[in-house]
């Protein structure tokens, strides 16, 4: 079963973190931003409220939770219920696909993968955003992910076993870009996205489908 309980009964706390740490929050679009293909067609799985699709121009979206699904609609998404490991697409209907903090949260990774490949035209971007369970805030997450109300349930993944997991499922490592670096506390303006990973705990990593 997906794990949508928290997002359909915490929906308030989960918009006001962005707005708590608005700078991160724009560090990580500004990173994803830097990465995602100009043009065609796009979807984000995984696309909660919205809070990445619409200012990234993103049309197209999908998540299990009807309430977070609710609120993307409204800013203009067109939006429907279904998950990553079944998503409700024929085959290479997109020319990219974004996953933003959501490969955590699904319940077989290699499937999410395996159905974003199918869903992407030929040499399509899949383009997955997440925290390292290597980097600071990463660690701190792990350490405290019992008492988080979002992430107890989740699966951290450190940025080896993403390309591997993309590496294995029709994809091959196109780039790799990373932000959020330091605290989420100290971080008071937009942080400029560095090739590579192992510094910054927000990482980004593009597939291209082979």
């Amino acid at each position: 079963m997906p794990k949508t309980d928290p997002f359909e009964n915490h929906q308030d706390e989960y918009e006001e973190w962005f707005e708590t740490y608005k700078p991160v929050y724009i560090s990580e679009l500004e990173a994803i931003r830097n990465v995602l293909p100009v043009g065609g067609i796009g979807l984000e799985i995984g696309v909660g409220s919205g809070l990445f699709a619409a200012p990234l121009g993103i049309k197209f979206g999908c998540d299990p939770s009807l309430k977070m699904l609710k609120k993307a609609i409204e800013k203009g998404i067109s939006g429907i219920e279904g998950t990553a490991e079944n998503l409700p697409y024929g085959d290479s209907t997109f020319d990219y696909a974004l996953m933003v903090t959501a490969i955590c949260f699904v319940d077989d990774p290699t499937k999410a993968v395996m159905e974003a490949h199918r869903i992407l035209r030929s040499h399509g971007k899949f383009v997955i955003a997440f925290v390292d369970k290597e980097s600071p805030i990463g660690k701190r997450y792990l350490k405290f992910k019992n008492k988080s109300v979002f992430y107890k349930d989740a699966t951290f993944f450190s940025t080896s076993e993403i390309y591997n997991l993309l590496e294995q499922n029709g994809f091959k490592i196109a780039r790799t870009v990373e932000t959020v670096f330091g605290s989420m506390e100290d971080i008071n303006e937009q942080q400029t996205p560095r090739e590579g990973h192992g510094e910054g705990s927000f990482v980004v990593i593009v597939g291209s489908r082979i």
